[in-house]
């Protein structure tokens, strides 16, 4: 019965194993009293720590070198180096990890404490030393070394973590760097002559690949069709949706253009817009498992006559400018595609005379906003060609592109930019 308490009190005492986190346990004791250093060593020793002594300041930086203790308890007055002078070799030496320096002395003024924390001590222990206050500060030193080395080892997980999801973001900066470049192969021609027509384009994403698609495609000898999509949201999956749907309204395959019917003699002929913009409404809702849609504007265009016949599914109204420099928006807006099954669609026909253009635009150019959020809109698209109605072609949407970036105070684009300008 008499040995329980203490089995009880031994198994209750705080060590430097009992503690969660990184093991602090090396303890280095530096004093040229023999007698001290026992005293101090045997009680440290049944708190589980690892101690090791040194007679001198000397030859306790000699077994820093080699093994770097966790906690240094030193005596402040030494022969040849004190412990003060000690605690500053101590500190310049280069280690791993962080050591906390005690120091034993029997100076109590403010002055001597504040030396000695210039000098790189932790902290201060009183002589005689008491062995309830010698296990708090030596405990409350692992505490701290703990701590310390927790977060260090974290930080070098973090670190690490970072490292990797940087090699990660610059592979899929690489992926996308490539995939900026297929979209942009989709546009295989950016001027197009028809003879009595030429077709401009521009697309710009936001990012490296967006949701916007420009082009036109061949019908026949008089006709040929224009088009102007944009896919909702931004990224991968708008510009996959994007690739896809250009397949549909294809340059390179007329068999597989959705717009195109082929004719009893073997040519192709334009089916109207509206019917087309249905079709492929029903084709994204049917084929197309995605919460996606896209508006679009699809016109045929008439060579000879200079009659351009389109569909607005949600896509913004394209500017209309006559030869003397007028401006007019067209169009009743309409439902974008993908959203109801059963969704119908109106065309417009308006007919160009020689010297007349035709601007189709999306939404990143009409929703273009200043540093200060105010929105471009249909009537400062339209100020912009009254101020233009000189200027042609590929320089035109060029120079449009400039003004848009001083709009917006030179800032990156908020969304994709793409346009067709027609000029007959």
């Amino acid at each position: 019965m008499c040995g329980v308490p203490a089995l009880i009190a031994r198994k209750t005492e705080p060590s430097s194993q009992d503690l969660a986190g990184p093991v602090v346990r090396d303890v280095l004791i530096v004093d040229d009293s023999k007698m001290q250093r026992r005293i101090l060593a045997t009680s440290i020793s049944r708190w589980g720590f690892r101690v090791t002594e040194a007679a001198s300041a000397r030859e306790a930086l000699e077994q820093c070198k080699i093994s770097p203790p966790d906690i240094v308890l030193s005596d402040w007055m030494m022969p040849v180096m004190d412990g003060l002078e000690f605690c500053k070799a101590f500190r310049e030496m280069p280690r791993d990890q962080y050591g906390y320096f005690i120091l034993l002395t029997s100076k109590s003024d403010k002055n001597a404490v504040a030396l000695g924390l210039d000098c790189g001590a932790d902290d201060f222990l009183n002589k005689p030393v008491n062995t309830a206050e010698l296990r708090a500060r030596i405990n409350a030193g692992a505490r701290l070394l703990r701590t310390q080395r927790e977060l260090k080892e974290k930080n070098r997980l973090i670190g690490s973590t970072l490292q990797q999801l940087q090699g990660l973001y610059d592979a899929v900066d690489r992926d996308l760097i490539e995939a900026r470049k297929l979209q942009q192969s989709l546009l295989r021609d950016r001027y197009k002559d028809f003879g009595s027509a030429q077709v401009s384009l521009v697309l710009q994403s936001s990012g490296h690949v967006g949701g916007d698609l420009v082009g036109f495609y061949p019908v026949n000898d008089s006709h040929f069709g224009l088009f102007a999509l944009d896919v909702s949201g931004h990224g991968i999956s708008s510009a996959l949706m994007t690739a896809r749907l250009a397949g549909y309204l294809s340059s390179a395959a007329p068999e597989h253009n959705v717009a195109l019917r082929r004719a009893a003699d073997g040519s192709y002929e334009a089916l109207p817009p509206a019917e087309v913009v249905e079709t492929l409404n029903r084709l994204f809702l049917d084929e197309m498992a995605t919460e996606h849609y896209f508006t679009l504007l699809l016109a045929d265009v008439n060579l000879h006559s200079g009659e351009v016949i389109f569909a607005q599914a949600g896509h913004p109204h394209p500017i209309l400018q006559r030869k003397d420099g007028s401006v007019t928006a067209l169009g009743d807006g309409g439902l974008p595609v993908g959203l109801l099954p059963d969704a119908t669609f109106e065309q417009t026909r308006i007919t160009l005379n020689a010297g007349d253009r035709l601007l189709i635009q999306s939404d990143g150019i009409t929703e273009c906003m200043t540093p200060s959020g105010e929105m471009l809109n249909d009537e400062g698209v339209m100020h912009l060609m009254e101020q233009m109605k000189n200027t042609c072609g590929e320089e035109f949407l060029n120079t449009l592109l400039a003004h848009l970036h001083a709009y917006t105070g030179d800032q990156d684009f908020a969304d994709d930019v793409s346009a067709v300008l027609l000029e007959f």
